[in-house]
């Protein structure tokens, strides 16, 4: 038997051909299936992941606990902030508490020289108001220690003293006074400014 040469390629053509498929068929194109992990293998990883999660179950009651008690402290020192709508209620109970307590101790506190709102902290504002009086030693402490016992979150931030000439020995006083309010109120934006 004689295989012309068309014959002979042909053949090798088509041995090619199957063995081309047959790489395609199991190598390639082959159905893979995920192994399966034996049995004895996957229950001490489970009993461990269960004692982990047993372990992180066990800490949530004095985690809740933990936030209660944290929350009410937050809550009792946020009963001292400002209750105000807008920025410039928050500065009038400033002027109010000002003058109220100046008069209780003689002083005769009228015009606001100062007002302003600045951010405090990531969650809270700042009310700021600057007053100009003039009264005697005395009555400036007192002052400032009735201002230190208010219920309110408030604080001197700035304070100038100057003493006068005359023989009553007379202080002239610049006094800052800021209060903690909502952060809310510090970035309000004012009417007008704009420009």
């Amino acid at each position: 038997m004689n295989l012309g040469t068309l014959d002979k390629k042909t053949a090798i053509l088509g041995a090619v051909g199957v063995g081309v498929i047959l790489l395609l068929r199991f190598v390639v194109l082959a159905d893979r299936s995920p192994e399966v992990v034996a049995a004895s293998e996957s229950v001490p990883m489970a009993e461990k992941r269960l004692e982990r999660l047993r372990q992180i179950a066990a800490t949530v009651p004095g985690k809740e606990v933990l936030m209660k008690e944290a929350s009410g402290e937050l809550e009792a020192h946020e009963k001292g902030m400002l209750k105000a709508e807008t920025s410039t209620q928050a500065q009038a109970q400033l002027q109010d508490m000002l003058h109220r307590l100046g008069q209780l101790n003689g002083i005769d506190i009228r015009g606001v020289e100062d007002q302003r709102m600045r951010v405090l902290g990531s969650d809270y504002g700042e009310a700021i108001v600057t007053v100009r009086f003039n009264c005697l030693i005395e009555q400036l402490v007192n002052l400032l220690a009735a201002v230190a016992s208010q219920p309110e979150l408030v604080a001197t931030d700035q304070i100038q003293i100057t003493g006068g000439p005359d023989k009553a020995k007379t202080i002239q006083v610049r006094l800052t006074l800021a209060g903690v309010v909502a952060k809310k109120l510090a970035q309000e934006k004012k009417a007008g400014s704009g420009l």
